[in-house]
């Protein structure tokens, strides 16, 4: 998902919008998720580059998108650029500790 979600429609409620705007996040990271995984991957895992335009992106951790797109809400921002991209993820063994 490559997209700018603008937060400011005329019309339409700020509060909604923003709620309408994690929904739509939340459910094309569901969707991903259901994708068989191929072998030998553990998860899916995500790359996530979040700005306030595609070209000022910059890579983010996905744990924190939410907290990225509300401090954008609450700075009254028009809207952001949002790329999320789903890769093979691998849990890496921890060391035995012995």
């Amino acid at each position: 998902m490559k997209k700018t979600f603008k937060l400011n429609i005329e019309g339409k409620n700020k509060d909604r919008v923003l709620d309408a705007t994690k929904h739509e996040i939340r459910k094309y990271v569901k969707r991903q998720r259901r994708v068989p995984l191929p072998a030998g991957v553990d998860f899916w895992d995500f790359d996530c580059a979040f700005g306030t335009s595609a070209d000022t992106a910059s890579s983010v951790h996905f744990a924190n998108l939410t907290a990225l797109i509300d401090a954008v809400a609450q700075a009254g921002g028009d809207s952001f650029y949002l790329e999320l991209l789903a890769k093979e993820g691998r849990r890496n063994s921890k060391a035995s500790s012995a």
